[in-house]
Protein backbone atom coordinates (compact mmCIF):
# COMPACT_ATOMS: atom_id res chain seq x y z
CA UNK A 1 0.00 0.00 0.00
CA UNK A 2 1.18 3.45 -1.10
CA UNK A 3 2.22 6.16 1.83
CA UNK A 4 -1.25 7.79 1.96
CA UNK A 5 0.12 11.48 2.29
CA UNK A 6 -3.16 13.49 2.22
CA UNK A 7 -4.20 12.03 5.83
CA UNK A 8 0.01 12.50 6.91
CA UNK A 9 -0.49 15.91 5.61
CA UNK A 10 -4.09 17.25 6.44
CA UNK A 11 -2.71 16.47 10.31
CA UNK A 12 0.90 18.17 9.54
CA UNK A 13 1.86 21.29 11.97
CA UNK A 14 3.23 24.42 10.04
CA UNK A 15 5.89 24.87 12.55
CA UNK A 16 9.56 24.80 11.20
CA UNK A 17 11.31 21.88 11.98
CA UNK A 18 13.16 18.71 10.41
CA UNK A 19 11.28 15.69 8.42
CA UNK A 20 12.45 12.38 7.55
CA UNK A 21 11.29 10.33 4.43
CA UNK A 22 11.51 7.20 5.47
CA UNK A 23 11.12 4.17 2.89
CA UNK A 24 10.91 0.49 3.35
CA UNK A 25 12.97 -1.72 6.00
CA UNK A 26 12.98 1.70 7.66
CA UNK A 27 15.92 3.21 5.29
CA UNK A 28 16.25 6.42 5.75
CA UNK A 29 15.76 8.01 2.70
CA UNK A 30 16.21 12.22 2.89
CA UNK A 31 16.27 14.43 5.57
CA UNK A 32 15.36 18.35 5.04
CA UNK A 33 14.79 21.48 6.95
CA UNK A 34 11.46 23.34 6.59
CA UNK A 35 10.47 26.95 7.67
CA UNK A 36 6.74 25.65 7.63
CA UNK A 37 6.70 21.80 7.76
CA UNK A 38 3.50 21.61 6.24
CA UNK A 39 4.25 24.02 3.01
CA UNK A 40 7.48 22.18 2.36
CA UNK A 41 6.46 18.54 2.85
CA UNK A 42 3.64 19.06 0.85
CA UNK A 43 5.50 20.43 -2.39
CA UNK A 44 6.73 16.95 -2.84
CA UNK A 45 3.35 15.53 -3.89
CA UNK A 46 2.71 17.58 -7.05
CA UNK A 47 1.84 15.54 -10.16
CA UNK A 48 4.32 17.09 -11.83
CA UNK A 49 7.48 17.12 -9.91
CA UNK A 50 10.43 19.54 -11.31
CA UNK A 51 13.30 16.91 -10.26
CA UNK A 52 12.75 12.88 -11.45
CA UNK A 53 15.17 11.89 -8.77
CA UNK A 54 13.34 13.37 -5.94
CA UNK A 55 9.95 11.96 -7.45
CA UNK A 56 11.75 8.48 -7.85
CA UNK A 57 12.44 8.92 -3.81
CA UNK A 58 8.43 10.27 -3.53
CA UNK A 59 7.58 6.74 -4.63
CA UNK A 60 9.82 4.91 -2.04
CA UNK A 61 8.54 6.56 1.09
CA UNK A 62 6.43 4.50 3.26
CA UNK A 63 6.41 6.77 6.17
CA UNK A 64 7.63 10.87 7.32
CA UNK A 65 9.21 11.35 11.00
CA UNK A 66 9.18 14.99 11.65
CA UNK A 67 10.50 17.00 14.50
CA UNK A 68 9.54 20.60 15.02
CA UNK A 69 11.76 23.31 16.37
CA UNK A 70 11.74 26.91 17.46
CA UNK A 71 13.41 28.36 14.47
CA UNK A 72 14.95 27.66 10.63
CA UNK A 73 18.05 28.16 12.24
CA UNK A 74 17.48 25.60 14.66
CA UNK A 75 16.01 23.26 11.57
CA UNK A 76 19.44 24.20 9.65
CA UNK A 77 21.61 22.96 12.66
CA UNK A 78 19.54 19.49 13.65
CA UNK A 79 19.19 18.33 9.39
CA UNK A 80 23.16 19.06 9.68
CA UNK A 81 23.67 16.39 12.33
CA UNK A 82 21.08 13.78 11.36
CA UNK A 83 22.01 13.80 7.82
CA UNK A 84 26.01 13.29 9.09
CA UNK A 85 23.83 10.75 11.48
CA UNK A 86 21.59 8.72 9.29
CA UNK A 87 23.48 9.33 5.69
CA UNK A 88 20.16 9.35 3.74
CA UNK A 89 20.90 7.95 0.28
CA UNK A 90 18.93 11.29 -1.28
CA UNK A 91 21.16 13.78 0.09
CA UNK A 92 23.68 14.92 -1.48
CA UNK A 93 24.92 17.92 0.04
CA UNK A 94 26.88 17.52 3.25
CA UNK A 95 28.16 20.47 5.58
CA UNK A 96 31.19 19.56 7.23
CA UNK A 97 31.62 21.62 11.18
CA UNK A 98 33.51 24.56 8.84
CA UNK A 99 29.88 25.04 7.61
CA UNK A 100 29.30 26.77 10.74
CA UNK A 101 31.04 29.54 12.96
CA UNK A 102 31.78 29.92 16.46
CA UNK A 103 33.05 32.35 18.51
CA UNK A 104 36.57 31.49 20.34
CA UNK A 105 37.82 32.56 23.48
CA UNK A 106 41.53 31.22 23.72
CA UNK A 107 43.29 29.97 26.45
CA UNK A 108 46.13 33.11 26.32
CA UNK A 109 46.98 35.11 29.64
CA UNK A 110 45.14 37.40 28.34
CA UNK A 111 42.46 35.57 26.20
CA UNK A 112 41.29 36.89 22.99
CA UNK A 113 37.32 36.93 21.59
CA UNK A 114 37.49 35.78 18.19
CA UNK A 115 34.85 34.81 15.22
CA UNK A 116 36.24 31.37 14.22
CA UNK A 117 35.11 28.42 11.36
CA UNK A 118 37.63 25.68 11.39
CA UNK A 119 38.69 22.42 13.51
CA UNK A 120 38.92 22.99 17.08
CA UNK A 121 41.82 23.19 18.87
CA UNK A 122 43.14 22.41 22.55
CA UNK A 123 43.00 25.02 24.89
CA UNK A 124 40.34 27.05 23.24
CA UNK A 125 36.44 27.36 24.19
CA UNK A 126 34.25 27.77 21.39
CA UNK A 127 30.94 28.89 21.50
CA UNK A 128 28.06 28.21 19.16
CA UNK A 129 27.22 27.12 16.45
CA UNK A 130 25.91 30.48 14.61
CA UNK A 131 23.58 30.16 12.17
CA UNK A 132 25.57 32.70 9.84
CA UNK A 133 28.86 34.64 9.62
CA UNK A 134 26.84 37.94 10.30
CA UNK A 135 25.67 36.78 13.04
CA UNK A 136 28.29 35.71 14.81
CA UNK A 137 30.49 38.41 14.24
CA UNK A 138 27.98 40.64 15.22
CA UNK A 139 27.72 38.83 18.34
CA UNK A 140 31.72 39.32 18.69
CA UNK A 141 31.39 43.30 17.85
CA UNK A 142 28.55 43.37 20.53
CA UNK A 143 30.41 41.39 23.17
CA UNK A 144 33.30 43.62 22.08
CA UNK A 145 31.11 46.81 23.52
CA UNK A 146 30.40 44.68 26.66
CA UNK A 147 33.28 43.16 27.82
CA UNK A 148 36.00 45.21 26.17
CA UNK A 149 37.94 41.94 25.52
CA UNK A 150 40.83 41.78 22.94
CA UNK A 151 40.39 40.70 19.36
CA UNK A 152 44.02 40.92 17.78
CA UNK A 153 46.14 38.78 16.93
CA UNK A 154 49.06 37.56 19.12
CA UNK A 155 51.35 38.57 17.05
CA UNK A 156 49.86 41.59 17.30
CA UNK A 157 49.02 41.68 20.86
CA UNK A 158 52.79 41.29 21.68
CA UNK A 159 54.21 44.11 20.16
CA UNK A 160 52.12 46.37 21.16
CA UNK A 161 54.06 49.68 22.92
CA UNK A 162 50.70 51.72 23.16
CA UNK A 163 46.58 51.58 23.07
CA UNK A 164 45.22 50.94 19.10
CA UNK A 165 42.39 52.05 17.88
CA UNK A 166 39.71 49.94 19.38
CA UNK A 167 40.87 51.03 23.07
CA UNK A 168 39.65 54.73 21.75
CA UNK A 169 36.67 53.73 20.55
CA UNK A 170 35.97 51.79 24.01
CA UNK A 171 36.03 48.42 22.03
CA UNK A 172 38.75 47.17 24.13
CA UNK A 173 40.75 47.39 27.90
CA UNK A 174 44.07 47.25 26.31
CA UNK A 175 45.97 44.48 28.75
CA UNK A 176 48.57 44.61 25.78
CA UNK A 177 49.99 47.42 27.47
CA UNK A 178 48.58 46.88 31.08
CA UNK A 179 45.97 49.71 31.17
CA UNK A 180 44.01 47.12 32.80
CA UNK A 181 45.16 44.83 35.26
CA UNK A 182 45.09 40.91 34.57
CA UNK A 183 42.73 40.24 37.30
CA UNK A 184 40.12 42.63 36.21
CA UNK A 185 40.76 41.07 32.52
CA UNK A 186 39.99 37.69 34.15
CA UNK A 187 36.80 38.73 35.72
CA UNK A 188 35.67 40.47 32.20
CA UNK A 189 36.69 37.35 30.57
CA UNK A 190 34.63 35.39 32.81
CA UNK A 191 31.58 37.23 32.26
CA UNK A 192 31.96 36.89 28.77
CA UNK A 193 32.13 32.93 29.13
CA UNK A 194 29.23 33.03 31.20
CA UNK A 195 27.00 35.45 29.01
CA UNK A 196 27.94 32.77 25.87
CA UNK A 197 26.99 30.02 28.05
CA UNK A 198 23.80 31.30 28.59
CA UNK A 199 23.59 33.14 31.52
CA UNK A 200 23.20 36.63 30.27
CA UNK A 201 20.60 37.44 32.74
CA UNK A 202 22.27 39.75 34.84
CA UNK A 203 24.03 41.83 31.67
CA UNK A 204 20.14 42.25 30.54
CA UNK A 205 19.37 43.78 33.24
CA UNK A 206 22.30 46.14 33.73
CA UNK A 207 22.20 47.60 30.34
CA UNK A 208 18.02 48.02 31.13
CA UNK A 209 19.32 49.53 34.72
CA UNK A 210 21.80 51.67 32.93
CA UNK A 211 19.00 52.90 30.04
CA UNK A 212 16.58 53.65 32.78
CA UNK A 213 19.22 55.68 34.27
CA UNK A 214 20.37 57.33 31.50
CA UNK A 215 16.84 58.09 30.95
CA UNK A 216 15.99 59.88 34.11
CA UNK A 217 19.21 62.06 33.12
CA UNK A 218 17.50 63.15 30.32
CA UNK A 219 20.24 61.67 28.08
CA UNK A 220 18.25 60.19 26.09
CA UNK A 221 20.83 59.59 22.95
CA UNK A 222 22.69 57.73 25.42
CA UNK A 223 19.80 55.91 26.86
CA UNK A 224 19.03 54.65 22.81
CA UNK A 225 22.30 53.07 22.53
CA UNK A 226 21.14 51.16 25.56
CA UNK A 227 18.06 50.80 24.34
CA UNK A 228 19.58 49.26 20.84
CA UNK A 229 22.52 46.93 22.25
CA UNK A 230 19.28 45.39 24.19
CA UNK A 231 17.63 44.88 20.85
CA UNK A 232 20.92 43.49 19.25
CA UNK A 233 21.17 41.13 22.24
CA UNK A 234 17.82 39.61 22.12
CA UNK A 235 17.93 39.33 18.09
CA UNK A 236 21.27 38.55 17.07
CA UNK A 237 22.62 36.54 20.01
CA UNK A 238 20.13 34.38 19.59
CA UNK A 239 21.65 31.18 19.47
CA UNK A 240 20.64 28.04 18.11
CA UNK A 241 20.52 25.19 20.99
CA UNK A 242 20.17 22.09 18.94
CA UNK A 243 24.11 22.01 19.20
CA UNK A 244 25.44 23.37 22.57
CA UNK A 245 28.81 23.27 21.37
CA UNK A 246 30.03 21.01 24.79
CA UNK A 247 31.09 17.80 24.97
CA UNK A 248 28.11 16.96 26.88
CA UNK A 249 25.29 14.27 27.45
CA UNK A 250 22.41 14.74 28.55
CA UNK A 251 18.31 13.53 28.49
CA UNK A 252 15.61 15.80 28.43
CA UNK A 253 12.46 14.45 30.06
CA UNK A 254 8.71 16.40 29.74
CA UNK A 255 5.54 15.09 30.58
CA UNK A 256 2.38 16.45 29.56
CA UNK A 257 -1.32 15.56 29.52
CA UNK A 258 -4.03 16.83 26.90
CA UNK A 259 -7.57 15.44 26.73
CA UNK A 260 -6.64 12.49 28.68
CA UNK A 261 -3.79 11.57 26.91
CA UNK A 262 -0.31 11.47 28.94
CA UNK A 263 3.03 11.99 27.15
CA UNK A 264 6.40 11.13 28.26
CA UNK A 265 9.12 12.88 25.82
CA UNK A 266 12.29 12.01 25.25
CA UNK A 267 14.90 14.40 23.64
CA UNK A 268 18.69 12.73 23.55
CA UNK A 269 21.55 15.38 23.69
CA UNK A 270 24.63 13.61 22.91
CA UNK A 271 28.59 14.88 22.84
CA UNK A 272 26.87 18.12 22.67
CA UNK A 273 24.18 17.64 19.27
CA UNK A 274 19.87 17.64 19.89
CA UNK A 275 19.64 13.74 18.28
CA UNK A 276 15.69 14.26 18.45
CA UNK A 277 13.70 13.61 20.51
CA UNK A 278 11.08 10.21 20.79
CA UNK A 279 6.99 10.60 22.36
CA UNK A 280 6.62 7.59 24.72
CA UNK A 281 2.41 6.54 25.66
CA UNK A 282 2.06 4.68 28.42
CA UNK A 283 -0.77 1.92 28.35
CA UNK A 284 -3.72 1.80 30.95
CA UNK A 285 -3.12 6.10 31.45
CA UNK A 286 -6.86 6.63 32.20
CA UNK A 287 -6.53 8.95 35.50
CA UNK A 288 -2.68 8.79 35.34
CA UNK A 289 -0.97 11.72 36.87
CA UNK A 290 1.83 13.47 34.99
CA UNK A 291 4.46 13.01 37.28
CA UNK A 292 3.18 9.19 37.70
CA UNK A 293 3.94 8.31 34.39
CA UNK A 294 7.38 10.08 34.06
CA UNK A 295 8.62 8.81 37.26
CA UNK A 296 7.65 5.30 36.01
CA UNK A 297 9.01 5.92 32.62
CA UNK A 298 12.36 6.79 34.05
CA UNK A 299 12.64 4.20 36.53
CA UNK A 300 12.01 1.56 33.08
CA UNK A 301 13.63 3.27 30.65
CA UNK A 302 16.82 3.29 32.77
CA UNK A 303 16.82 0.14 34.09
CA UNK A 304 17.17 -1.43 30.01
CA UNK A 305 19.48 1.81 29.36
CA UNK A 306 22.59 3.82 30.26
CA UNK A 307 21.86 7.15 31.62
CA UNK A 308 23.93 10.13 30.87
CA UNK A 309 25.68 12.50 32.60
CA UNK A 310 22.61 14.54 33.26
CA UNK A 311 19.03 14.11 33.12
CA UNK A 312 16.36 17.82 32.70
CA UNK A 313 13.53 17.43 33.57
CA UNK A 314 10.10 18.85 33.66
CA UNK A 315 6.66 17.40 34.72
CA UNK A 316 7.95 16.02 38.15
CA UNK A 317 10.13 16.47 41.33
CA UNK A 318 13.78 16.51 40.39
CA UNK A 319 14.92 14.59 44.18
CA UNK A 320 11.72 12.22 43.30
CA UNK A 321 13.29 11.45 40.37
CA UNK A 322 16.52 11.11 41.65
CA UNK A 323 15.40 9.28 44.36
CA UNK A 324 13.73 6.34 41.88
CA UNK A 325 17.21 6.82 40.21
CA UNK A 326 19.57 5.78 42.92
CA UNK A 327 16.94 2.64 43.79
CA UNK A 328 17.42 1.54 39.36
CA UNK A 329 21.26 2.65 39.44
CA UNK A 330 24.31 2.36 41.24
CA UNK A 331 25.66 6.02 40.40
CA UNK A 332 22.58 7.65 39.34
CA UNK A 333 22.88 11.23 37.18
CA UNK A 334 22.54 14.75 38.27
CA UNK A 335 18.94 15.42 37.98
CA UNK A 336 17.85 18.78 37.67
CA UNK A 337 15.37 21.22 36.35
CA UNK A 338 16.28 24.03 33.13
CA UNK A 339 18.58 26.34 34.48
CA UNK A 340 20.55 27.59 31.51
CA UNK A 341 19.45 29.05 28.95
CA UNK A 342 20.30 25.87 26.47
CA UNK A 343 18.23 23.51 28.80
CA UNK A 344 15.43 26.04 28.82
CA UNK A 345 15.55 25.69 25.08
CA UNK A 346 15.45 21.65 25.16
CA UNK A 347 12.53 21.99 27.16
CA UNK A 348 10.61 24.11 24.94
CA UNK A 349 10.73 22.17 21.86
CA UNK A 350 10.90 18.70 23.77
CA UNK A 351 7.10 20.12 25.09
CA UNK A 352 6.21 21.48 21.30
CA UNK A 353 7.05 17.81 20.30
CA UNK A 354 5.19 15.92 22.99
CA UNK A 355 1.87 18.61 22.13
CA UNK A 356 2.38 17.57 18.73
CA UNK A 357 2.56 14.20 19.25
CA UNK A 358 -0.65 14.08 21.71
CA UNK A 359 -2.22 16.18 19.11
CA UNK A 360 -1.53 13.27 16.08
CA UNK A 361 -2.13 10.88 18.68
CA UNK A 362 -5.75 12.02 19.09
CA UNK A 363 -6.39 12.42 15.69
CA UNK A 364 -5.12 8.52 15.12
CA UNK A 365 -7.30 7.48 18.14
CA UNK A 366 -10.54 8.65 16.38
CA UNK A 367 -9.50 7.94 13.03
CA UNK A 368 -8.96 4.55 14.46
CA UNK A 369 -12.17 4.23 16.30
CA UNK A 370 -13.89 5.01 12.77
CA UNK A 371 -12.11 1.88 11.34
CA UNK A 372 -12.83 -0.90 13.90
CA UNK A 373 -16.26 0.17 13.34
CA UNK A 374 -16.49 -0.48 9.51
CA UNK A 375 -14.84 -3.59 10.36
CA UNK A 376 -16.95 -4.90 12.83
CA UNK A 377 -19.50 -3.95 10.63
CA UNK A 378 -18.37 -5.23 7.58
CA UNK A 379 -17.43 -8.73 9.50
CA UNK A 380 -20.25 -8.90 11.32
CA UNK A 381 -18.29 -9.18 14.64
CA UNK A 382 -20.32 -8.37 18.06
CA UNK A 383 -17.65 -6.67 19.20
CA UNK A 384 -14.93 -4.40 17.73
CA UNK A 385 -11.80 -6.26 17.11
CA UNK A 386 -9.22 -4.46 19.83
CA UNK A 387 -5.85 -6.96 18.79
CA UNK A 388 -5.64 -7.75 15.46
CA UNK A 389 -2.77 -10.48 14.14
CA UNK A 390 -1.67 -10.42 10.75
CA UNK A 391 0.38 -13.58 9.03
CA UNK A 392 2.58 -13.75 5.42
CA UNK A 393 5.26 -16.35 4.04
CA UNK A 394 7.60 -14.92 2.44
CA UNK A 395 10.67 -17.37 0.51
CA UNK A 396 13.00 -17.04 -2.33
CA UNK A 397 12.26 -19.96 -4.89
CA UNK A 398 11.64 -22.38 -1.68
CA UNK A 399 14.54 -21.02 0.30
CA UNK A 400 14.66 -19.30 3.49
CA UNK A 401 11.45 -19.62 4.08
CA UNK A 402 10.06 -17.12 6.80
CA UNK A 403 6.76 -16.69 8.21
CA UNK A 404 5.98 -13.18 9.72
CA UNK A 405 3.44 -12.20 12.58
CA UNK A 406 2.70 -8.73 13.29
CA UNK A 407 0.07 -7.20 15.84
CA UNK A 408 -2.52 -4.36 16.17
CA UNK A 409 -3.43 -3.14 19.33
CA UNK A 410 -6.00 -0.70 19.03
CA UNK A 411 -3.90 2.50 18.56
CA UNK A 412 -1.27 1.13 15.97
CA UNK A 413 0.77 -1.55 15.25
CA UNK A 414 2.76 -2.97 18.70
CA UNK A 415 6.02 -4.07 17.20
CA UNK A 416 7.49 -5.35 20.49
CA UNK A 417 5.02 -8.24 19.86
CA UNK A 418 5.81 -8.80 16.21
CA UNK A 419 6.98 -12.39 15.89
CA UNK A 420 9.00 -14.36 12.62
CA UNK A 421 9.11 -18.06 12.55
CA UNK A 422 11.93 -20.02 10.57
CA UNK A 423 10.23 -22.65 8.43
CA UNK A 424 12.23 -25.83 8.40
CA UNK A 425 11.05 -29.62 7.79
CA UNK A 426 9.09 -28.85 4.62
CA UNK A 427 9.25 -29.49 1.06
CA UNK A 428 10.46 -26.13 -0.56
CA UNK A 429 7.76 -23.45 -1.61
CA UNK A 430 4.96 -25.37 0.23
CA UNK A 431 3.38 -22.00 1.38
CA UNK A 432 0.27 -24.67 3.07
CA UNK A 433 2.65 -26.04 5.07
CA UNK A 434 4.55 -23.25 6.19
CA UNK A 435 1.48 -21.26 6.95
CA UNK A 436 0.21 -24.28 9.51
CA UNK A 437 3.36 -24.69 11.17
CA UNK A 438 3.45 -21.17 11.91
CA UNK A 439 -0.35 -20.94 13.33
CA UNK A 440 0.76 -24.16 14.90
CA UNK A 441 3.36 -22.33 16.79
CA UNK A 442 1.71 -19.54 17.29
CA UNK A 443 -1.75 -20.50 19.25
CA UNK A 444 -0.40 -23.65 20.69
CA UNK A 445 0.44 -21.66 23.96
CA UNK A 446 -2.78 -19.43 23.40
CA UNK A 447 -4.47 -22.52 23.62
CA UNK A 448 -2.46 -23.77 26.80
CA UNK A 449 -3.79 -20.41 28.81
CA UNK A 450 -0.66 -19.10 28.39
CA UNK A 451 -0.37 -16.59 25.36
CA UNK A 452 -2.72 -13.41 24.51
CA UNK A 453 -5.76 -14.21 22.20
CA UNK A 454 -6.49 -12.40 19.28
CA UNK A 455 -9.83 -10.96 18.59
CA UNK A 456 -9.34 -10.98 14.67
CA UNK A 457 -6.98 -13.07 12.57
CA UNK A 458 -6.01 -11.88 9.55
CA UNK A 459 -3.74 -14.16 6.71
CA UNK A 460 -2.13 -12.53 3.71
CA UNK A 461 -3.63 -15.06 0.75
CA UNK A 462 -6.73 -16.99 -0.68
CA UNK A 463 -8.77 -19.89 0.05
CA UNK A 464 -5.85 -22.02 -0.10
CA UNK A 465 -3.97 -20.37 3.27
CA UNK A 466 -7.45 -20.00 5.21
CA UNK A 467 -8.55 -23.49 4.76
CA UNK A 468 -4.85 -24.46 6.18
CA UNK A 469 -5.22 -21.92 8.84
CA UNK A 470 -9.34 -22.49 10.17
CA UNK A 471 -7.66 -26.68 10.28
CA UNK A 472 -5.63 -25.22 12.81
CA UNK A 473 -7.44 -23.14 14.86
CA UNK A 474 -9.72 -26.02 14.89
CA UNK A 475 -7.29 -28.68 15.99
CA UNK A 476 -6.54 -26.08 18.67
CA UNK A 477 -10.05 -25.82 20.15
CA UNK A 478 -9.85 -21.73 18.87
CA UNK A 479 -12.44 -21.56 16.02
CA UNK A 480 -14.29 -18.62 18.40
CA UNK A 481 -11.71 -16.13 17.58
CA UNK A 482 -12.93 -14.63 14.23
CA UNK A 483 -10.21 -14.99 10.94
CA UNK A 484 -10.16 -14.07 7.16
CA UNK A 485 -8.14 -13.95 3.94
CA UNK A 486 -6.42 -10.74 2.41
CA UNK A 487 -6.73 -12.28 -1.45
CA UNK A 488 -5.40 -10.07 -3.74
CA UNK A 489 -7.50 -8.46 -6.43
CA UNK A 490 -6.71 -8.45 -10.13
CA UNK A 491 -3.59 -7.09 -11.48
CA UNK A 492 -2.85 -7.07 -7.28
CA UNK A 493 -3.99 -3.72 -7.08
CA UNK A 494 -4.58 -1.91 -3.93
CA UNK A 495 -7.97 -1.58 -3.11
CA UNK A 496 -9.75 -4.54 -4.93
CA UNK A 497 -8.92 -6.63 -2.39
CA UNK A 498 -11.45 -9.56 -1.21
CA UNK A 499 -12.04 -11.44 2.12
CA UNK A 500 -12.10 -14.40 2.55
CA UNK A 501 -14.09 -16.33 5.12
CA UNK A 502 -13.43 -19.67 6.51
CA UNK A 503 -16.92 -21.15 6.18
CA UNK A 504 -17.34 -20.84 2.44
CA UNK A 505 -19.25 -17.50 1.82
CA UNK A 506 -18.46 -15.38 -0.78
CA UNK A 507 -15.16 -13.23 -1.07
CA UNK A 508 -16.14 -9.67 0.32
CA UNK A 509 -14.87 -6.79 -1.62
CA UNK A 510 -14.97 -3.28 0.47
CA UNK A 511 -13.66 -1.45 -1.88
CA UNK A 512 -10.85 1.08 -1.95
CA UNK A 513 -12.43 3.90 -0.14
CA UNK A 514 -13.35 1.65 2.52
CA UNK A 515 -12.20 2.40 6.14
CA UNK A 516 -12.06 -0.98 7.18
CA UNK A 517 -10.26 -1.83 3.98
CA UNK A 518 -7.39 1.06 4.95
CA UNK A 519 -7.18 -0.71 7.95
CA UNK A 520 -6.37 -4.18 6.51
CA UNK A 521 -4.59 -2.73 4.00
CA UNK A 522 -2.10 -1.23 6.80
CA UNK A 523 -2.00 -4.47 8.80
CA UNK A 524 -1.24 -6.62 5.65
CA UNK A 525 1.02 -4.84 4.32
CA UNK A 526 3.23 -4.45 7.72
CA UNK A 527 3.32 -8.51 7.80
CA UNK A 528 4.54 -8.37 4.21
CA UNK A 529 7.08 -6.24 4.87
CA UNK A 530 8.48 -8.04 8.33
CA UNK A 531 8.47 -11.40 6.61
CA UNK A 532 10.56 -10.09 3.63
CA UNK A 533 13.31 -8.94 5.88
CA UNK A 534 13.59 -11.57 7.35
CA UNK A 535 13.67 -14.22 4.81
CA UNK A 536 16.30 -11.57 2.95
CA UNK A 537 18.06 -11.83 6.38
CA UNK A 538 18.15 -15.68 6.57
CA UNK A 539 18.99 -16.26 3.10
CA UNK A 540 21.98 -14.22 3.09
CA UNK A 541 22.82 -16.05 6.19
CA UNK A 542 22.21 -19.40 4.95
CA UNK A 543 24.60 -18.43 2.00
CA UNK A 544 27.15 -17.17 3.55
CA UNK A 545 27.45 -20.18 6.02
CA UNK A 546 26.95 -22.29 3.01
CA UNK A 547 30.04 -20.66 1.17
CA UNK A 548 32.33 -21.21 4.43
CA UNK A 549 31.53 -24.29 4.59
CA UNK A 550 32.86 -25.01 0.94
CA UNK A 551 36.12 -23.40 1.58
CA UNK A 552 38.61 -26.50 1.79
CA UNK A 553 40.75 -26.55 4.61
CA UNK A 554 37.77 -24.16 6.54
CA UNK A 555 36.73 -26.28 9.11
CA UNK A 556 33.96 -26.17 12.32
CA UNK A 557 36.85 -25.02 14.26
CA UNK A 558 38.07 -22.46 12.17
CA UNK A 559 34.69 -21.00 11.24
CA UNK A 560 33.91 -20.46 14.88
CA UNK A 561 36.79 -18.56 15.37
CA UNK A 562 36.05 -16.74 12.00
CA UNK A 563 33.10 -15.74 13.91
CA UNK A 564 33.80 -14.82 16.76
CA UNK A 565 36.54 -12.76 15.52
CA UNK A 566 34.80 -10.51 13.41
CA UNK A 567 31.27 -10.45 15.55
CA UNK A 568 29.19 -12.69 12.91
CA UNK A 569 29.19 -13.79 9.32
CA UNK A 570 28.47 -10.58 7.86
CA UNK A 571 31.79 -8.91 9.28
CA UNK A 572 33.90 -12.43 8.09
CA UNK A 573 32.48 -11.03 4.53
CA UNK A 574 33.45 -7.32 5.11
CA UNK A 575 36.99 -8.07 6.38
CA UNK A 576 40.10 -8.03 4.18
CA UNK A 577 42.59 -10.82 3.88
CA UNK A 578 44.93 -8.88 6.02
CA UNK A 579 41.95 -8.61 8.34
CA UNK A 580 41.62 -12.52 7.97
CA UNK A 581 45.31 -13.02 8.32
CA UNK A 582 45.16 -11.72 12.06
CA UNK A 583 42.71 -14.82 12.82
CA UNK A 584 44.34 -17.37 14.55
CA UNK A 585 45.35 -20.21 12.29
CA UNK A 586 44.57 -18.40 9.28
CA UNK A 587 47.61 -17.34 6.97
CA UNK A 588 47.63 -15.68 4.30
CA UNK A 589 47.10 -18.40 1.63
CA UNK A 590 43.94 -19.36 3.62
CA UNK A 591 43.06 -15.47 4.25
CA UNK A 592 43.12 -14.80 0.52
CA UNK A 593 40.97 -18.17 -0.30
CA UNK A 594 38.25 -17.09 2.19
CA UNK A 595 38.31 -13.26 0.87
CA UNK A 596 38.13 -15.20 -2.98
CA UNK A 597 35.59 -17.24 -2.10
CA UNK A 598 32.95 -14.74 -0.69
CA UNK A 599 33.88 -11.87 -3.42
Amino acid sequence: MSFDHKTFLKNLTEAPGVYRMIGIDEEVLYVGKAKNLKRRVTSYFQKNHPSPRIAMMVTQIARIDTTAVRSEAEALILENTLIKTLKPRYNILFRDDKSYPYIAITGDASPRLAYYRGAFEKGVRYFGPYPSSWAARESVQLLQRLFLLRTCENSVFSNRSRPCLLHQIKRCSAPCVDIINPEAYARDVKLAVLFLEGRHSDVMEGLSARMQEASDRFAFEEAAVFRDQIRALQTVLHKQFVDSGKDEDVDIIVAQQISGVVCVNLAMVRGGRHLGDRPQFPQGSEGLEVADALLAFVEQHYRDHPAPAKLVIEGAEATIVRQVLEEVLDHPPIVATARFQAEKAWVEMAQINAGLAIETRLRETGRAEGQLDALQAALGMAEKPRRIECFDISHTQGEATVASCVVWDGVGMKKSEYRRFNISGITPGDDYAAMRQALTRRYEKVAAGEGVRPDLILIDGGKGQVGIAWEVLTELGLQSIEMVGVAKGEGRKAGLEQLIHPDGRPGLALGGEHPALHLIQIVRDEAHRFAITGMRARRSKTRLTSKLEDIPGVGPTRRKKLIEAFGGLAGVRDATVEDLCRVEGINRKMAELIYNALH
